[in-house]
C-alpha cells in the first residue's frame, strides 16, 4: 500500500525502529602502532587518540603480583627471556622496554590513573589450559576494589572458568568471553558473561550472529588483525557492534565520530532511482568510500534501512551499499515521472527558492532565475512529483512550470493523458510557437489547440 501525502522528511521521521549507533573504541595493549605496548606512554597515547578503553593483559609473578604483560615470556619486549611466573616482581620491575619504561604491576597502573576518571580499562586474564594461576581472579578483585575501579574496568578472557569466578567476586563488573570459534559459545557461558569479544572472521561468515547475540541481551566486541584499511573499517561500522579492539585507536575514533549521533531506521520497502546521472554507492554513510556499483535512472532498489547522519539521509540498498536518499523515492511511480522527464522547468514566481535537499527543513541554496529554463536532474515525491532537482538545487514542484511541447501523437502525451487526474500536473506551459520572442500565455483553465499541441498555463 502506498503512503500518500507524506513529505520526504516526514516519511523518514515516521519510520518506526530507532537505535543509537555508537561503539566503544578500545586500544589494543594501548597504542602499539605508535609506542611500545602495555606501557604508560602507549596507554596515554591511546586515550589522547580517542580510545574509550585501553586493553591490557595480566600474568602473576612468582611472589603473587599481577604483572601487566601480554606474554608470559618477556623476551619480545625486554630483549631477554624472562618468564613472569618464575620471577619476583622486584626483578621484573627492573627490566625496561625500548622507551625506557619499566615493567609495571596492575597496582602501579591503577595508582597512576586513579585520579583520571575518564581512563578505563579492559583487562584480560591470561590463564593456562589447566586454569593456572589459580589465584589470579582473587588478586584482580582485590586490586580493583583497592583503587575503586569497579566502574572503570571490564574483564575479558579466553577462560570461561575465569569469567565465571569473576562473576561471583565482582558481579557488577562487565565480563566478555573471547572467542575464535563458534563452538565455544553456549548458553552456559552466556549465563555469566555480559557479552563476547569475537573474531571478525566469525561475523563475516555468520552475518546474523550480532543480532542473535543482541536478542540475548549480550554485547558484541570485535577483534581482528586490525589495520587502517578503509575496507575493514567500513565493514565494521556497517555492523551494529558495541566495541572494537584495535591497534589504531585514532582510526577507530575517527570512524566512531563519523557514526556517533546518527540514527538508523528500518524501512524494507521497494523504490526507484529518479536521477539523470548515475549515482555511485558508498560502503557506509559516515566516511564515504565509493564502491564499484552505481544506480541508473529508473533502476528499482530495495531499501532495507535509512541512516540519518549530519542531517543527511542515506538509504541502505545492499549489505555494503548506501546512497543519498534524495533521488530515491519509495512511493513515486515511474509512470508519474516519465511524461515530464524530458521537459524543462521555469520559475512560476519571481523567486522560486531552491534547497540543499528535497525538504524545506534543509538549507536554502539559491533561487531560480525567472528568465531561465532548467533541466530536470532528479525528482522526488509520492503520488506525484513533489520536488525537482535543478543545477541551482531542489525546488518545490508547485513553484515551477513545466516547459516543453507535447505532440498529440507522442508516447509522452499519451502517458500523460493516462495518468489519474490527481497525478496530472496542471502547472504546464506548453508552447508551440513564440510570438516576437514572447511566450504565448493562457488563462489556467483555457485549453488552446494549435497544430498538434495542447497548451496549459496557470499564470494570468
Amino acid at each position: 500500500m502506498k503512503v500518500k501525502h507524506l513529505s520526504f522528511f516526514t516519511l523518514i521521521l515516521t519510520i518506526i525502529f530507532v537505535f543509537n549507533s555508537g561503539f566503544l573504541v578500545i586500544g589494543h595493549r594501548g597504542n602499539p602502532s605508535k609506542y611500545p605496548e602495555e606501557t604508560i606512554q602507549s596507554d596515554n597515547s591511546a586515550f589522547e587518540d580517542g580510545a574509550d578503553y585501553v586493553e591490557l593483559d595480566l600474568h602473576v609473578s612468582k611472589d603473587n603480583i599481577l604483572v601487566v604483560s601480554h606474554d608470559r615470556d618477556l623476551s619480545r619486549v625486554v630483549g631477554s627471556s624472562v618468564i613472569v611466573s618464575q620471577n619476583n616482581f622486584n626483578y621484573l620491575h627492573s627490566l625496561t622496554q625500548p622507551n625506557g619504561e619499566h615493567i609495571i604491576s596492575l597496582d602501579q597502573l591503577f595508582q597512576y590513573y586513579k585520579n583520571k576518571p575518564k581512563t578505563k580499562f579492559l583487562i584480560e586474564t591470561k590463564k593456562t589450559s589447566h586454569g593456572y594461576p589459580k589465584n589470579m581472579e582473587d588478586l584482580l578483585a582485590k586490586s580493583i576494589k583497592k583503587y575503586h575501579m569497579q566502574d572503570r574496568v571490564m574483564i575479558h578472557s579466553f577462560s570461561a572458568s575465569s569469567l565465571e569466578k569473576m562473576s561471583k567476586l565482582l558481579p557488577s563488573v562487565p565480563r566478555f568471553f573471547i572467542v575464535g570459534s563458534l563452538k565455544r559459545i553456549n548458553f552456559e557461558v552466556l549465563s555469566y558473561v555480559n557479552g563476547v569479544n569475537i573474531s571478525s572472521d566469525l561475523i563475516t561468515d555468520n552475518p546474523d550472529l550480532i543480532s542473535q547475540l543482541h536478542k540475548l541481551d549480550k554485547k558484541v566486541f570485535v577483534w581482528a588483525e586490525m589495520n587502517e584499511s578503509p575496507k575493514l573499517w567500513n565493514w565494521l561500522i556497517n555492523n551494529d557492534i558495541d566495541g572494537v579492539v584495535t591497534n589504531f585507536p585514532a582510526t577507530g575514533y575517527k570512524y566512531k565520530l563519523a557514526k556517533d549521533g546518527t540514527k538508523k531506521y528500518s524501512i524494507n520497502k521497494d523504490g526507484y532511482y529518479f536521477g539523470r546521472a548515475p549515482l555511485n554507492s558508498t560502503e557506509n554513510p559516515y566516511i564515504q568510500t565509493k564502491t564499484n556499483e552505481s544506480l541508473n535512472f529508473l533502476q528499482p532498489v530495495h531499501v532495507s534501512s535509512a541512516v540519518v547522519n549530519d542531517n543527511k539521509i542515506f538509504y541502505q540498498i545492499g549489505d555494503k551499499e548506501f546512497v543519498p536518499a534524495d533521488a530515491v523515492s519509495l512511493d513515486l511511480d515511474p509512470k508519474n515521472v516519465l511524461p515530464y522527464w524530458n521537459l524543462q522547468v521555469i520559475s512560476k514566481t519571481k523567486l522560486a527558492q531552491t534547497y540543499q535537499q528535497p525538504t524545506q527543513n534543509s538549507h536554502l541554496t539559491s533561487s531560480l532565475n525567472p528568465n531561465q529554463k532548467y533541466q530536470i536532474l532528479a525528482v522526488n515525491g509520492g503520488e506525484k512529483i513533489n520536488w525537482i532537482l535543478t543545477k541551482q538545487g531542489w525546488v518545490k514542484a508547485t513553484d515551477i512550470l513545466y516547459y516543453g511541447l507535447f505532440n498529440s501523437n507522442s508516447l509522452t502525451f499519451k502517458e500523460y493523458r493516462q495518468l489519474p487526474k490527481s497525478s496530472q500536473a496542471t502547472n504546464i506551459a506548453l508552447f508551440p510557437t513564440l510570438t516576437h520572442n514572447r511566450v504565448v500565455s493562457f488563462n489556467f483553465w483555457n485549453t488552446y489547440r494549435a497544430e498538434n499541441a495542447i497548451i496549459y498555463n496557470d499564470r494570468q
